[in-house]
This record gives C-alpha cells, sequence and structure tokens, in this order.
C-alpha cells in the first residue's frame, strides 16, 4: 500500500473516527482504524461493532492496500505533521511509514484480516431529510436517555411515525423514568419507519449523527434495514445499531388535565436556577417553587453548605403551591429552549409537571417532582 493525500483532506476523515472507536479496550482492535487505499481515494473504517463509520478522502495512490492502525495515535501524528502532502506506505509487519517534507515516522499496524466485519447494506430506500430539523430533534430529546445499563431499552431515543389528516409527522421521545422529552416534527416526504412499529436509536449513535450534522446547512439521506440505521451525508457513511427491545408506552407518562398554568420568562427562570441550585444538594440538585399570584420563589438548601433564595415574577392566578424539583432537569429542558417565555403546568406537590415553549405545542417535557 502506498499513497498521498493532503494533511488537510488526511485529518478530516481521522477525526470523524475518533468518538466511534472504542476506548474501553474490551477488544484492542476497536482502538483502530481501517485504512484502505483504493483507485484514486483513501477509505477509512471505524467501528466499535455498535456504531460504525465510514468516510473517504482524495488521494494519489501508487499501491492499493489496506492496513489497521490506531486511530488516535495516526490523529495526534498528522496533527503534527506540517501543512503539506503526507505520503503513507504499508512496510513489512504492517509496520506504516509516514512521510511529511523532512519527516518520517514509523508506526506500528495490524493486519486488515484482524478488523471487524463493516456492517453493510443493499437498501436503496433512502429518503432526503433536512439537517437542521434532524439535528434540533436529538438536541432536544438526548438530555432525556438513561444511562441506566440494566433498562437498556431505554438507554437510546425513540423514533417513530405519526401522523393525520393535516400530514405527517415524526416523532422523538427519550426517558429516564425522572424525566421526558419529546418533540414531533412535520415533514413533505415518506419516512423510512412504518407508523406502527417506532425504533430505538442508541445515544452514543445519536451523539455520532449530531455531529455529523454540525457546521453545515443541506440534507442527509436516511435508511433503515434490519437492525441498523443507515446515514449518508456527502461521502460520510454512518451505521447505528438500533436497540432491540420494546419501548414503554410513554404517552401514560405524559400528565393530562393539568389544573395551574404558569408563564414565566426562560431566560429570567435559568439564571435564577443556576444561581439557587449552587446551593442544593449536590447530588440531588433539589430545589423548592413555591408559586402564588404572580411571583415564584425558588429555594435550596444544603445543610453543609448554607441556602438560597430568590423571586421572579410570573403571570399566575390560582391557589398557591409548593412544589420541589431536580433543577438540573429543569436547565436541561430550559437551554434546549429558544422561546422568551416558557409555560409550565402543575397540578400538585406530588405529580410530574409539564414544561413547554410558549409558541409551540409540539415539544413537550415532563418533569417528575422531587418531596420536598
Amino acid at each position: 500500500m502506498k499513497f498521498e493525500i493532503e494533511k488537510a483532506d488526511f485529518l478530516k476523515i481521522l477525526q470523524k473516527t475518533q468518538n466511534v472507536i472504542e476506548k474501553r479496550n474490551t477488544m484492542p482492535i476497536l482502538s483502530n482504524a481501517l485504512l484502505v487505499a483504493e483507485k484514486g481515494k483513501t477509505v477509512i473504517y471505524a467501528t466499535d461493532t455498535e456504531v460504525s463509520l465510514k468516510d473517504e478522502a482524495p488521494a494519489k495512490v501508487e499501491q492499493e492496500g489496506k492496513v489497521a492502525v490506531s486511530a488516535k495515535n495516526l490523529l495526534d501524528l498528522v496533527k503534527e505533521l506540517s501543512d503539506s502532502t503526507i505520503q503513507v506506505v504499508k512496510k513489512d509487519n504492517n509496520w506504516l511509514e509516514i512521510k511529511s517534507k523532512k519527516a518520517i515516522f514509523n508506526i506500528v499496524g495490524t493486519s486488515a484480516e484482524e478488523f471487524p466485519t463493516f456492517p453493510s447494506y443493499s437498501t436503496k430506500d433512502f429518503v432526503r431529510v433536512h439537517g437542521q430539523i434532524m439535528h434540533d430533534m436529538i438536541e432536544k430529546t438526548i438530555y432525556s436517555v438513561s444511562n441506566d445499563e440494566t433498562r437498556y431499552h431505554l438507554n437510546g431515543v425513540y423514533f417513530e411515525r405519526v401522523g393525520g389528516e393535516g400530514g405527517t409527522n415524526f416523532r422523538m421521545v427519550a426517558t429516564d423514568g425522572h424525566r421526558l422529552s419529546l418533540i414531533d416534527k412535520k415533514v413533505e416526504f415518506p419516512l423510512p419507519v412504518k407508523k406502527s412499529d417506532g425504533v430505538i436509536i442508541p445515544k452514543k449513535g445519536l451523539f455520532e449523527l449530531k455531529k455529523l450534522l454540525e457546521g453545515g446547512e443541506g440534507s442527509l439521506e436516511m435508511a433503515f434495514e434490519g437492525s441498523h440505521l443507515i446515514v449518508k451525508r456527502d461521502t460520510t457513511v454512518l451505521m447505528i445499531r438500533l436497540i432491540d427491545g420494546k419501548y414503554p408506552n410513554y404517552q401514560q407518562l405524559i400528565p393530562a388535565r393539568l389544573q395551574k398554568h404558569v408563564v414565566v420568562s426562560r431566560e429570567d427562570l435559568l439564571s435564577c436556577l443556576r444561581r439557587v441550585s449552587l446551593l442544593s444538594n449536590q447530588k440531588s440538585k433539589g430545589i423548592t417553587l413555591s408559586i402564588s399570584k404572580n411571583a415564584m420563589e425558588i429555594y435550596s438548601n444544603n445543610p453543609e453548605m448554607g441556602d438560597a433564595k430568590e423571586e421572579i415574577d410570573v403571570r399566575y392566578v390560582g391557589d398557591s403551591l409548593k412544589i420541589g424539583f431536580n433543577a438540573k432537569y429543569l436547565m436541561d429542558i430550559l437551554n434546549n429552549i429558544q422561546d422568551d417565555e416558557i409555560d409550565i403546568e402543575l397540578n400538585d406537590q406530588l405529580s410530574p409537571g409539564i414544561v413547554r415553549p410558549s409558541s409551540d405545542s409540539n415539544y413537550t417535557c415532563v418533569v417528575m417532582p422531587m418531596r420536598i
């Protein structure tokens, strides 16, 4: 194997592999990327067996071939090279010689045959999805995904098709049992998911998809085949193995007919929570909201640190209510809302509350209360 490639092109495809490669070394080969020199291009593969990524860059290939090499070591090395053409040559025993101007490096590689088989697909049923829509939906749900590995079916975001007379929506839902985030977006094209059977996309795969969507407008292509979600954007192919499990009936977690309705400035509430939560219990992040006519008092107490109290203006008419919440859960929601005002719907101190942007009923967040 022998090829020449521009540093910027090489760096770009190497950087995309870094979050995919396995860092826990359960299988040492998974910390490697597979480099393949083909006619006119260099192709790179990375996988942790659940999330797999393939990308390519133009290269002048003198001799085709392939080798597995530590993705992190190669990236660190290429970063430090001068901005010029890099020559890569595979030597005996899978060593890799890398030249740039007068610098020569030799790094240890591994036989390509040891690299796991990269997942393949045959479907042509790709649909084009607006990148910004997908990015927005991931941001508004991924923070609610459960990290409890014993509840593996909650370790991802549920993606399904919903619809009616007015058109077709696709929906993302995430919950960890303490909170829930749900968002609907209307689309103008057929979705690659049947209405009756949604899929669970794992958190790591969504983080990679989100990174793929950052730093650019435009669209991507999506398809589902077997147990994988396949995403294509420009030269990048991302394959995400779906979580095999039944997602809970999330509709049961969304309370109906809430009696108390508070309207508050998003920025006022967020900044107040940031300050008051500094003196909350550092593990539970518990704070108390005391709501009365047109006022909300937010209070925290930590015997080891002190206490804090602050009042902000709200629009509310009704009986006074005192309720406890995890401040971090509320701040996660507020950080993902762009509206100036938010609506908070409540019943009593034992019932979950709903938080929504005032102008967008398609985004719904449910938060379980804490005992005061």
